[in-house]
């Protein structure tokens, strides 16, 4: 050592500690040779705490406060050996200061999907994902379980074995509290609780705790979710029969086909039939006033209405046109617009198909009579 190391260990005479790193957890004072001056001033500021280590044993553990290092405020460090001297001369030892702060904001989460039984949906698979708080609780167990003699140890280098620490009671805690997945989005502040009691006994061992732990996110496979997103829009969609009902006559009103027309004069004439039989109440009334007279018989329902014609559309070099009835097709067979390969297509088709394969045209064609008789 030299000679001016060996001078500023004999006068620097304040040990201190300031941070501005925002992840640092302990510090080791550095001092020339390890040498601290006897009387020499240790300031803890508030959030701090001093770990006093000779010869590598832990003497004592200074809370927040100004200390004098000298015997009558260090009695257990005068039962340590070799202080011969009587703390008159500079003894070396360690002194490393651990940050008793909340280190917020630290990140958790599944790296693969947890299994749980659930009461709605029986086995499944869930992944989930948020933020906790870790804080020294015992600097002294701290110091001998997790950092050693590491003069700068970082919430980095223990976070990775706190997750897994996360990670594994959080699968038993949410095993065991049987909230529905459903009901989980809900319920996270309590299952956050319920998660971090189970955590503390065991990180307590390394004289850390978790005051706060927050599930941001819990979510389901991919196909679940959309089995439910499924499941919601038939529950939005009210009574299903009313449902597809109201469908069917939507669809038969955008179509404007001649069947929906057809149909719908249909309808048009049976209720404008009930309508003019509630309107005449008289209509089947006896001579002279009479009571009416009830029929013999009640009249048989309307015939269905006539199936609606078929219109086609034809394709010609790329061109559509259309679209026409089956006699104004037959016009087309006969001034040659229209030859058993001309694409066609009508409503309920399959694609555009040669004529000559549909079977509601192939009468149109002129079939070439045998030739006469005697020739």
């Amino acid at each position: 050592m030299g000679i001016l190391d060996f001078l500023s260990g004999q006068f620097i005479d304040v040990i201190h500690w300031t941070d501005d790193t925002q992840d640092t957890m302990v510090w080791r004072f550095e001092r020339a040779g390890h040498e601290i001056k006897y009387g020499a001033k240790l300031t803890v500021r508030e959030g701090q705490a001093a770990v006093f280590v000779h010869e590598g044993q832990i003497a004592d553990v200074f809370t927040p406060g100004l200390y004098m290092l000298e015997t009558n405020n260090m009695p257990i460090m005068t039962t340590l050996q070799h202080w011969d001297h009587g703390f008159k001369s500079p003894f070396k030892s360690e002194i490393y200061f651990v940050d008793t702060t909340r280190f917020a904001n630290l990140k958790w989460g599944t790296k693969n999907p947890i299994m749980l039984r659930d009461p709605e949906f029986g086995p499944t698979r869930i992944r989930a994902f948020g933020t906790y708080t870790m804080k020294v609780s015992d600097p002294a167990r701290f110091m001998t379980e997790i950092v050693g003699t590491d003069g700068e140890f970082t919430a980095d280098e223990i976070s990775y074995q706190i997750r897994n620490i996360i990670v594994q009671d959080f699968s038993r805690a949410i095993a065991k509290s049987g909230i529905p997945v459903l009901d989980m989005a809900a319920n996270t502040g309590e299952v956050g609780k319920l998660i971090a009691e189970a955590i503390n006994p065991t990180i307590a061992q390394y004289g850390i705790t978790l005051p706060e732990l927050y599930i941001e996110n819990i979510s389901l496979p991919p196909a679940v979710e959309k089995a439910l997103d499924t499941r919601t829009s038939r529950g939005i969609a009210g009574n299903l029969d009313d449902h597809m009902k109201y469908k069917a006559a939507e669809a038969m009103g955008a179509e404007g086909s001649a069947a929906g027309q057809a149909m719908g004069m249909g309808m048009g004439a049976g209720l404008g039939m009930q309508m003019g039989n509630m309107f005449n109440p008289n209509q089947n009334a006896g001579p002279w006033g009479q009571a009416p007279q009830q029929p013999a018989a009640m009249a048989p329902p309307p015939p269905p209405p006539p199936p609606a014609e078929h219109v086609w559309h034809i394709a010609v070099s790329g061109d559509v046109t259309g679209p026409f009835s089956k006699a104004a097709m037959g016009r087309k067979v006969t001034d040659g617009s229209l030859n058993r390969d001309t694409l066609v297509w009508t409503q309920g088709q399959d694609g555009w198909i040669k004529a000559e394969d549909v079977a509601d045209l192939n009468s149109i064609f002129t079939v070439a009579p045998p030739p006469p008789p005697g020739v």
